[in-house]
């Protein structure tokens, strides 16, 4: 029996996330790296840990329960960890953040600050679609979540943030229709991209589309918003988007954004958290903060 902390998170972070990539992106190691230390603790067991179905990973019923087993050991090493800090009076603990595709923009101006003053907390932000933010909300695995559409369920409290404004963009080669025309039908007639389905991008999109009644060219369905916006700047079509994410493009000249009635498209950000959550000494730190120093954070991130 040789099971080393590596070899626990890495298990801990696949049944957290349902992927090895994923888990190595959590733990900031490479694929090949979790995969190696996967295997050495897959090679201490005679039951399998995981079981491929496609090119999808599960944790066996046998994996599960060590998962569970490798959560406890971390959390108490952890504890150990956060005790003798605070021993010293210095704020201790994790800070969890679940952030929607395009939050990457906004939320690590919001933290950067936060955690400079407290150097001593541990960070874990995940970067992902609405559904799955939801997701982590409604499991209670994260402390707060950013997110331009708060979710119906699970109940949650607010902290409203910064307009995010929805516009269609595109390259300057397809800019070029006389101003009558850029009424919403003009999305018919060109290639759109889309986010995939679970994306509050998408369904900002697909309501807009909905209310003008509009049948339109779906070229393109990917995953990420940084993917949509490498695609519209190839020249595979345009897109509705945050423009909090293009804002180096379109100062530039490489993205232009298309005039057309109704848009933008106008949502918030809002830092949400489950109702009734019991905060953590870090988390209460951070909502604190961020109430105080909201005006002068999104002074910093506008200008």
């Amino acid at each position: 029996m040789n099971y080393t902390l590596q070899q626990l998170e890495v298990l801990h972070q696949i049944a957290e996330t349902g992927s090895v990539t994923r888990a190595a992106e959590q733990l900031f190691i490479t694929q090949p790296a979790a995969s190696i230390q996967l295997k050495k603790l897959q090679d201490q067991f005679e039951l399998p840990l995981l079981e491929h179905v496609g090119r999808k990973v599960y944790l066996t019923d046998f994996g599960k329960e060590v998962a569970a087993t490798a959560s406890r050991i971390l959390d108490e090493l952890y504890a150990i960890h956060y005790r003798a800090l605070a021993h010293k009076g210095l704020l201790t603990g994790k800070l969890t953040v679940s952030v929607v595709s395009t939050g990457k923009y906004v939320m690590p101006y919001l933290l950067s600050p936060f955690m400079k003053i407290h150097q001593n907390l541990e960070l874990q932000m995940e970067v992902t679609n609405k559904e799955q933010v939801v997701a982590s909300l409604e499991q209670n695995r994260v402390d707060f979540a950013l997110v331009s559409i708060v979710p119906e369920q699970p109940e949650v409290e607010t902290l409203g943030l910064l307009s995010n404004e929805l516009y269609l963009v595109g390259r300057p080669e397809w800019n070029k229709f006389p101003e009558q025309k850029s009424s919403p039908e003009l999305l018919e007639h060109l290639p759109l991209i889309f986010r995939e389905a679970g994306s509050g991008t998408r369904l900002v999109n697909e309501k807009f589309i909905d209310d003008h009644q509009l049948k339109v060219k779906r070229r393109l369905e990917l995953s990420s918003n940084e993917a949509v916006k490498q695609a519209v700047l190839a020249g595979l079509g345009c897109s509705i988007m945050p423009r909090i994410g293009i804002k180096q493009e379109l100062a530039s000249g490489e993205l232009e954004i298309i005039p057309v009635q109704h848009l933008p498209v106008v949502t918030q950000w809002n830092l949400v958290w489950r109702k009734g959550k019991a905060f953590s000494p870090a988390a209460n730190a951070f909502l604190m903060y961020l109430e105080s120093e909201k005006e002068f954070l999104l002074t910093q991130l506008t200008a």
